[in-house]
């Protein structure tokens, strides 16, 4: 059985809108939360991304860091794209 994460929310943590980074936590529907940074400029884009250790990984059940979740960067970057979650964010911290 493969693992397939799903966002159910994100919302900022920190940003620099002069050099145009941000940080976003993301809340996965199976418990899992994820820090996700990103570059602005020239596009979005996703720089980096860890789990937070709040729950074991949900890949490989480990309960002290892994690089698990970075094998699914790209996954989680197109549903952030397609359901405009950094709009959502960014709207919700002002």
């Amino acid at each position: 059985m493969s693992y397939k994460p799903v966002i159910s929310n994100m919302k900022e943590a920190s940003s620099s809108e002069q050099s145009g980074l941000y940080e976003f936590i993301l809340d996965l529907a199976d418990g899992t939360v994820c820090r996700v940074f990103y570059s602005r400029y020239p596009e979005w884009k996703m720089t980096n991304i860890s789990r937070l250790q709040k729950t074991p990984c949900p890949v490989c059940r480990k309960d002290f860091i892994c690089k698990c979740i970075e094998s699914y960067k790209g996954e989680l970057s197109q549903q952030i794209e397609e359901n405009q979650w950094i709009d959502k964010a960014l709207a919700a911290a002002k």
